[in-house]
Parts: C-alpha cells; sequence; structure tokens
C-alpha cells in the first residue's frame, strides 16, 4: 500500500471492518505505514514516550471497562464502554509505534502483557480505581482534558505517525471530555447528593493531579512538555466547575515524575494481574 501520509494510512479503512481500529481481526495496526523514524528525531526518545502514552490509554481503559454493568443507566454503560475502547485503540497504535521505533520487534501484546509493573510508565491517576461513579467521572474529566491538550500538540509532530494517531485520538478525546464534563455539570449542580458525590470525586482526585505537569526529560525530546498545556487544562476545568457549582480542590499532591519513571501506587500491581492473567497463562497462543 501507498500513501502520501500516515494519518491516509491509518484512516483508510475506516469503513473496513477487518481494520483493528474499527472491528478486529487486524494483526499489525501499523500495516502499510512506513514507520521509519525521521532524521534528527531520537528514536529512543520517541519510543520511550510512545511508551509513556500507550499506557496512560491502556491502562485507564482497563479501569474504565471495570464499569461495564455498574454505571447508573444503560445508556452510560455502553457510553463508558465505547470510550474504553478509543483509549484501548489509541494504546494499541502507539504501543505498535514504541516496538516499531526501539528496534526490538516487540508487538502492542508483548509490550501490554509480557512487562511487569516496575516497567510501566503510565501516570498514576490511571490507575486509580474504585470509589462511586462521582470518582470516575472526576478521573475521567481530569485524564481526558488532560490528555487531549497534549494530543492537539502531537498533531504537528515530527514524527508522522505519532501526529496521525495524535490526530484520530483528538476526535475521540473530545467526546471524552464533553461526556465527562456533562455528567459533572448534571452532578454537581443537582441534589445535595448528588453534589456530595462529585465534589468527594474531584477531592479524592485532585491529588494526583500535580504529577500530570511534571516535566520527563522524554517528553522534550520527543513530545510535548506538559507543563505547557497547564494554563488550557485550568481554563476548562474553572468553566466546568463553575457551571457545576463545584470547589476546586486545593491540594494537587506532589508536581514530581513518578509514574513516567516506574514509580507507581499499589494499585497497578492487581491491576496487571487481571489484565495479563490469560496471556501469561498461554503465552504460546493465537487469538
Amino acid at each position: 500500500m501507498s500513501f502520501d501520509n500516515a494519518y491516509e494510512a491509518l484512516g483508510e479503512s475506516a469503513d473496513d471492518e477487518s481494520h483493528w481500529a474499527f472491528g478486529t481481526g487486524f494483526d499489525d495496526p501499523l500495516s502499510g505505514v512506513d514507520t521509519t523514524v525521521p532524521a534528527g528525531l531520537d528514536a529512543r526518545a520517541l519510543a520511550a514516550y510512545c511508551l509513556m502514552l500507550g499506557d496512560d490509554a491502556l491502562i485507564m481503559s482497563h479501569r474504565l471497562q471495570e464499569w461495564c454493568t455498574s454505571a447508573p443507566e444503560l445508556e452510560d454503560e455502553v457510553a463508558i464502554a465505547n470510550i474504553g475502547l478509543d483509549l484501548l485503540g489509541q494504546a494499541r497504535f502507539l504501543l505498535a509505534r514504541a516496538g516499531k521505533a526501539d528496534g526490538t520487534g516487540r508487538d502492542e501484546d508483548a509490550l501490554a502483557y509480557f512487562r511487569g509493573t516496575p516497567e510501566f510508565r503510565n501516570v498514576r491517576l490511571a490507575e486509580a480505581g474504585g470509589g462511586h461513579f462521582g470518582h470516575l467521572i472526576a478521573r475521567l474529566l481530569v485524564f481526558s482534558t488532560w490528555r487531549l491538550a497534549v494530543m492537539q500538540r502531537l498533531v504537528s509532530s515530527a514524527d508522522p505517525v505519532l501526529a496521525a494517531i495524535a490526530a484520530k485520538g483528538v476526535k475521540e478525546l473530545a467526546y471524552h471530555r464533553d461526556y465527562a464534563a456533562q455528567w459533572a455539570v448534571r452532578l454537581g449542580d443537582g441534589t445535595e447528593l448528588s453534589h456530595g458525590r462529585m465534589q468527594g470525586g474531584l477531592d479524592a482526585t485532585w491529588p494526583l493531579i500535580g504529577e500530570l505537569f511534571a516535566t520527563h526529560q522524554v517528553e522534550t525530546l520527543a513530545g510535548v512538555d506538559p507543563a505547557l498545556v497547564r494554563d488550557e487544562f485550568d481554563s476548562v476545568l474553572e468553566q466546568v466547575l463553575s457551571a457545576a457549582t463545584l470547589t476546586r480542590p486545593s491540594s494537587e499532591g506532589e508536581a514530581a515524575v513518578l509514574g513516567r519513571d516506574g514509580l507507581h501506587t499499589e494499585e497497578l500491581s492487581p491491576l496487571l494481574d487481571e489484565l495479563q492473567s490469560v496471556a501469561r497463562a498461554h503465552p504460546d497462543a493465537k487469538w
């Protein structure tokens, strides 16, 4: 296959159910795409950066699927599942890109299922679980607002593959953010009980925010410095919290690189035990 740019290759099969991003049965998500790392771009840094973004999406996707059968309405069961699938799709692209860029040849399955907890590079917000629906909405609102701002800037990445992945992700993340924002307003500006639940979700989530804007060296070499999206993040959250009559919590937690360097909460290991159990039990299986 021949394309003028990576986005055409990624989106070419939008109406073809055999393409993984829109169906199943597609072995290599980057098949047909030129994955040569552009001259002047550090291949190791690019691979590490794609791994970070891919791990964010993979772990958050798993947390969202835990809410299947637990959302307040059937319509939200579908919405949350679809958001999780969007992020799983992003994870596949990004992990595949990481494997191509670092020269190891590892595919997305190898990276998702056969790394240990310290090898994961996701932010700790993505691994946070439990709580009630207000906790879920708070985490999704913060995560999607932050990730959307980053992805919007990655559309102009020097790596055309990452730029194409970002362009597709922006459309998905805009919906994720709007979905979470609508629920935050609905709960926050609702009954006394729903307001308390939503405020409680924000209060529990806020200590994980500082890490989102801590700059890792890899991000400055191959991606977007997250500190640069802080103003946009604050502006969006201010609008949502105002409409929801919610109070912005004060404690943001440690503004330090943690998950990006493999320093995780105790919640990640049990999550990976579940996520990786089948693949590790049958490492040679073909699905």
